[in-house]
């Protein structure tokens, strides 16, 4: 059976776009009310929208946590690292399944550390539901 060919094109725009809206999203529900077009349904939507975008990525296996690791190299920022992580390992975790806070905290240290060079391949702080 013929696999469908990866265009690494789009697969980029998905790991730019979910690194993306990763940002607004974590922006809006730290700044509530900031925006006041962000209503609950926006939300959702913005959601739906990154988990889409994550899916391409999973879809196009190893070539797609290639190219969200490229993208990190180039970018690296949270949203990017976020991405990255959220492709680590085998769990497929739902944006609303996250503990927003330990995700934060990971982002902050984990993003400064794999900058510097010490983090182990394969941690991943992300992939862990709310208890």
């Amino acid at each position: 059976m013929m696999t469908a060919p990866i265009l690494r094109e789009i697969v980029r725009q998905h790991a730019e776009m979910a690194a993306f809206l990763w940002t607004v999203y974590d922006y809006n529900l730290r700044h509530p009310g900031k925006n006041p077009e962000m209503d609950d349904e926006r939300m959702a939507r913005l959601v739906a929208r990154l988990e889409a975008h994550l899916d391409g990525l999973r879809v196009a296996g190893e070539t797609g946590r290639g190219i969200a690791k490229e993208r990190y190299d180039e970018f690296p920022e949270a949203g990017e690292l976020f991405v990255v992580r959220m492709l680590a390992g085998s769990s497929n975790m739902r944006i609303v399944d996250l503990d927003l806070e330990k995700v934060r905290k990971y982002l902050a240290t984990e993003g400064a550390s794999e900058k510097a060079g010490v983090l182990a391949p394969g941690h991943s702080g992300i992939s862990r539901p709310k208890k």
